[in-house]
């Protein structure tokens, strides 16, 4: 039994056999791409994501930054500092001290009259 296969017979098997080469990487290629596509796309939705979450924690950390500068410039309208305290308490004292000096010293002038 002999096999015999004219040139065109040959020619036309290579050909077929590289058209079928080629259809199997050029499958192969756009099946890679899908893949890369579908990759590239969730790492796209990913990045737009943390995007997203930053520029929300920074609209946070502006939020908490001016409630800090507000709450610092009503802080002195609500409360006083102890030295602050203690001084306007030692004013008033050393006032209410000197009206007694004063109403005393009234006090023993009439005294001192009547008799």
């Amino acid at each position: 039994m002999t096999l015999q296969i004219d040139v065109w017979q040959l020619l036309g098997l290579l050909i077929s056999g590289l058209g079928a080469l080629w259809g199997v990487v050029k499958m192969a290629a756009a099946q890679a791409q899908r893949h890369q596509d579908a990759a590239h796309a969730q790492l796209v939705s990913r990045l737009e994501s943390i995007e997203q979450a930053s520029r929300a924690e920074a609209g946070n950390w502006q939020r908490v930054e001016r409630e800090i500068l507000q709450l610092k410039a009503e802080l002195p309208l609500n409360y006083v500092r102890r030295e602050d305290y203690v001084q306007s308490t030692a004013t008033i004292m050393a006032k209410l001290d000197a009206i007694s000096l004063r109403f005393e010293n009234v006090l023993l002038q009439r005294g001192k009259n009547h008799e």
